[in-house]
């Protein structure tokens, strides 16, 4: 009878978040699947688990995935585990899981810390329906299409980010979508844990010398086309923003925020008009 494959969700830095059942599981196994093994070794001699541990990372996983799902149908059971959160979620393992269901070897997840969730659910922003984009691409092509998928979302996305191009990715969304409100979390559950919440231009003031991996939710639910206004058209803009900023002495930011304010439509609407009227 064949094994079985456990995706085991692991700490994304307080190891008190581990579940019971996890634990039993790593005990259990007769292997660990990790994918930094020296990483994962920490975790283990934390919690006295002497089970052995072999390498699974983006480098070597094709090679090495026959080998283990072979175990699995000589009946050995497997845990597959990533660095920190949950397997596959912007980490390895999604290969493996694929084999082992092909060769009928029963996968099963022992679900536990997300950074994605947890970034989530405590950034105020609606969690009805939300979407997951990952790491933004770096390659310019690829980061245009990757910001218009974000931008068209409808309701809320949730990506990471790395401490060099927080920056960055903040300020090319800003360009891109507008003012939208964000909570951009770092350093999740660790001691240093931070998160900021309001607009991404407040965002950006806030953000000072960023450290440690970031998690960015983006409120993109509210978000309406500027044509659906009919009472203003992009004359009225330019000359009401104009007013605002040349007579009345407001900042870009402030002048937005009053027309949006006044008529009830959303800030990154007015950007959108300005920047049409740019072009």
């Amino acid at each position: 009878m064949p094994g079985t494959l456990f995706v085991v969700a692991t700490p994304i830095g307080n190891l008190e978040d581990i579940s019971a059942r996890a634990l039993r599981v790593l005990r259990e196994v007769a292997l660990i699947a990790a994918e930094d093994t020296r990483h994962t070794a920490r975790l283990l001699s934390r919690f006295g688990i002497t089970t052995a541990a072999t390498s699974l990372h983006d480098h070597n996983e094709r090679a090495k995935s026959g080998m283990l799902v072979d175990r699995l149908k000589a009946g050995e059971s497997i845990a597959l585990v990533s660095d920190a959160g949950t397997p596959t979620v912007s980490d390895p393992g999604m290969h493996l899981i694929r084999e082992a269901i092909a060769a009928g070897v029963r996968v099963e997840p022992v679900p536990g810390a997300n950074a994605a969730i947890a970034a989530m659910f405590v950034s105020g922003l609606p969690t009805h329906a939300f979407t997951f984009l990952g790491f933004p691409p770096t390659k310019s092509n690829d980061r245009s299409a990757w910001f218009e998928r974000l931008r068209t979302a409808g309701h809320t996305v949730i990506f990471y980010e790395s401490p060099h191009r927080i920056r960055s990715t903040l300020q090319q969304l800003l360009d891109t979508v507008g003012d939208v409100n964000v909570a951009v979390a770092r350093e999740l559950t660790k001691i240093h844990e931070e998160v900021i919440r309001g607009p991404v231009s407040e965002a950006l003031q806030r953000l000072g010398d960023p450290a440690g991996e970031f998690t960015v939710t983006v409120d993109i639910g509210r978000m309406t086309n500027m044509q659906t206004n009919t009472t203003l058209s992009l004359e009225d803009i330019a000359s009401e923003f104009g007013g605002l900023t040349n007579n009345d002495g407001m900042t870009r930011r402030q002048a937005m925020a009053a027309m949006a304010r006044r008529h009830g439509i959303q800030t990154n609407q007015i950007y959108a008009a300005l920047e049409k009227l740019k072009k």
